[in-house]
């Protein structure tokens, strides 16, 4: 869940007029880019609007010919078919450079007309105040906003609108290596549910003959370890983003169990913390090592796992319950977002093109293409992971995860804590510690 690298502007506006023109966003704000949908003359029946509509979108699953942006390239073609004169333009972009480039558009004032991005990106509670993006609400039912999940439509919601169209979620959960427990003679926890004290027994069990039960890694834009700190009640900001409130006694306990595991239980690999994605994973995963039982991923490990070279026995479970009774998860969400339009016949059309991409079977199909979780409930019905119980343990997980908080600074907001965090786990300093000096950090973010 990589976050925001905001470009030096003065370098990027030096090309914003040549990338516009590239990818075809100039024209997303002038009425003249299509005609419109209505006439005032006398006597004139109503036109739909045609024109052209700008869609950025990244790589999704590949088709027999390696094309990552068939599906989008096909639903192009038959959205045209079906509203002559609408050309729908794909602008193919990669992930890693979308924030850059989206960056550079808004500067320039020649956005998009829809994006496909993380929702606490694009539908930041910074471009909903700027104007930047469309509410989409008048497009919408209550009925037909009810079959999305509340905590996916959430992350689209401000005062009371809805500023996008939510089509998947991701989360982290914990993955089980069954041939370590059962080498161990260890019960795995009963339909991967477990309070802190039954993870903690069980990974002692694990722990020996060169094998922990347990590992994972601090770093900015991951949470794999943040469900234990917040497994008590802790919680980095209140709910209005406004205070931060990660050095409560609730976010320190959990903090301190989460130490604890390293360097009282000695239950978690040395370097616990220290390591970066590649190492942790192989040391998970990789024939050759499988150095712990346990690790908590988001879920494109879950995948990875089921294949050559790591396929493994592998189990999905849930964060270990602590003080608050909940087992804790964290995810994010990925959507539509219209950016803002004058021509109002455009924006309808737009719409209408993303209720094209986003019905029942679009996003059913999305899920299970591209090993994410849906968004609507609907979708859910229809069990995209049927024969993969794995991915479906861990939709159900999906369903109730906690996003990545949308605020303004969020990207800084992380790093400051993750700071912290890290030099928690080397032991440099105390949980209580650690989490008390991010709070002057953050609370100069907050501002």
């Amino acid at each position: 869940m990589k976050m925001w690298k905001w470009s030096k502007l003065s370098t990027a506006l030096l090309g914003v007029a040549l990338f516009v023109s590239a990818c075809g966003g100039g024209d997303n704000n002038d009425p003249a880019a299509g005609k419109s949908s209505s006439t005032n003359e006398p006597g004139a029946t109503e036109k739909a609007w045609t024109g052209e509509i700008v869609v950025w979108d990244g790589p999704r699953w590949s088709d027999d010919k390696e094309n990552k942006y068939h599906w989008i390239e096909n639903k192009k073609a038959e959205f045209e078919k079906l509203h002559p004169g609408v050309t729908i333009k794909i602008v193919q972009t990669p992930w890693a450079e979308m924030e850059d480039k989206l960056n550079v558009s808004i500067a320039g004032g020649a956005w998009p007309d829809l994006v496909y991005n993380v929702s606490n990106r694009m539908a930041s509670i910074k471009n909903i105040e700027s104007g930047i993006v469309e509410p989409i609400d008048e497009f919408y039912t209550a009925d037909e906003l009810a079959d999305f999940y509340p905590n996916a439509l959430k992350e689209y919601e401000y005062e009371g609108k809805h500023y996008g169209v939510p089509v998947s979620t991701r989360v982290h959960s914990l993955l089980l290596n069954l041939e370590i427990f059962k080498q161990k003679g260890v019960e795995p926890p009963v339909d991967g549910k477990w309070t802190y004290d039954e993870f903690l027994e069980k990974m002692k069990q694990l722990t020996g003959g060169g094998v922990h039960g347990f590992s994972t890694y601090i770093m900015p834009s991951y949470y794999e370890a943040w469900p234990f700190l917040m497994m008590d009640g802790g919680r980095p900001l209140s709910d209005d983003l406004t205070q931060y409130t990660f050095d409560s006694p609730e976010a320190i306990s959990g903090l301190q169990k989460f130490l604890d595991l390293k360097f009282v239980h000695e239950v978690a690999l040395p370097d616990m913390g220290m390591s970066n994605v590649g190492d942790t994973y192989q040391a998970f995963a990789a024939q050759d090592k499988r150095l712990m039982a346990v690790q908590p991923w988001n879920s494109w490990a879950i995948a990875s796992s089921q294949k050559e070279p790591y396929a493994m026995d592998l189990m999905v479970a849930e964060y270990p319950t602590g003080d608050s009774g909940k087992s804790i998860s964290m995810g994010d969400v990925l959507g539509w977002v219209m950016l803002k339009q004058k021509d109002e016949g455009k924006k309808q059309m737009a719409m209408e093109f993303v209720k094209f991409l986003t019905t029942t079977e679009e996003i059913f199909i999305t899920a299970k293409n591209y090993g994410v979780f849906p968004s609507r409930i609907s979708s859910g019905e229809q069990r995209p992971f049927e024969a993969n119980p794995q991915m479906e343990r861990a939709q159900q997980i999906a369903e109730n995860a906690m996003m990545v908080p949308r605020h303004t600074n969020w990207q800084k907001i992380d790093e400051a804590i993750q700071k912290e965090l890290q030099l928690a786990v080397n032991g440099t300093k105390t949980a209580e510690q650690a989490l008390k000096d991010a709070r002057s950090q953050v609370e100069s973010l907050l501002k």
